[in-house]
């Protein structure tokens, strides 16, 4: 069970990793993260919650810290209408899934959910609600899988 963290549209990766931040270890960029939106989040985002945001989640600069943070804090998917797709692409290499989820707008901040991201099933506790997303394709369940996409590739030229 994961507590929702439920966002509007245009989620900007400067609020995910703010400028100011990005000279800073990973651990003390990500205690910034959404510190302009909801200065609450990075302190009280607990393992294995999941980020739920309207449409265009991860707008912005093309900065692969911005889902880095995410996963940091413990975020362990990103469920959102639609995806920047630098965001998009950039939260796979980093090994946090995301999943297109048309309904983000049936989730309320701080309901319980399970998602699985193998079978794409998102069931939400708080209305006993469940949903269905478009499970991952095999290669990206593999670089989620082993972490991102630089542990992937390793692991792929360790076995050749």
């Amino acid at each position: 069970m994961a507590r929702a963290w439920v966002y509007g549209d245009n989620i900007d990766t400067d609020a995910l990793a703010p400028g100011h931040t990005l000279v800073m270890p990973l651990d003390e960029m990500a205690s910034h993260c959404l510190e302009a939106l909801d200065p609450t989040f990075a302190g009280e985002v607990k393992p294995g919650d999941v980020f739920v945001a309207g449409e265009n989640m991860g707008m912005g600069s093309a900065r692969e810290v911005a889902p880095s943070a995410l996963k940091h804090l413990g975020v362990s998917v990103v469920l959102a209408k639609s995806f920047a797709r630098i965001f998009y692409r950039n939260a796979f290499n980093v090994g946090l899934p995301v999943f297109f989820f048309p309904q983000a707008d049936e989730i309320h901040m701080g309901d319980d959910l399970i998602v699985d991201i193998l079978t794409g099933k998102v069931h939400n506790l708080t209305t006993d609600k469940t949903y269905h997303v478009t499970p991952l394709p095999p290669h990206l369940a593999g670089i989620i899988r082993d972490g991102g996409l630089i542990p992937h590739l390793k692991k792929k030229l360790i076995k050749q």
